[in-house]
């Protein structure tokens, strides 16, 4: 094992307080809340149970990891939340001036679409 390695090994918490272990150094049964999310998964409120410590830009860099036997599926978005999302992407998309409904999000810094911010370069 290498010193970087044994530097951030601590299976039982002594030194970190919590179990920590070097990058790819992790046992199975632990999952970051990336990996639980590609599997269809989420945390389901349980506490941080392990990390991972590795050197990286700026100094020590740390990744939580949780049990994978007390993570819950991820929940799903109801019909109604997806219809205010959708409602709120195309108010998102709709000029204030002309109305028009645009495949792009209208700049905030405009307030209104490109066509009615600049109408000299629209005719171009």
């Amino acid at each position: 094992m290498s010193r970087i390695r044994a530097a951030y090994f601590d299976p039982d918490g002594s030194k970190y307080g919590i179990p920590t272990y070097w990058w790819r150094g992790a046992p199975a049964g632990y999952a970051t809340r990336r990996q639980l999310r590609a599997a269809g998964l989420r945390p389901g409120g349980q506490p941080i149970a392990a990390q991972i410590l590795w050197r990286g830009v700026g100094g020590t860099r740390a990744a939580y990891l949780y049990r994978l036997d007390l993570a819950r599926p991820k929940r799903t978005a109801t019909p109604a939340q997806l219809r205010a999302i959708a409602a709120a992407l195309i108010a998102r998309r709709t000029c204030r001036v002309c109305g028009v409904v645009r495949p792009y999000c209208i700049p905030r810094s405009l307030g209104e679409c490109v066509d009615c911010a600049y109408p000299e370069g629209a005719s171009a």
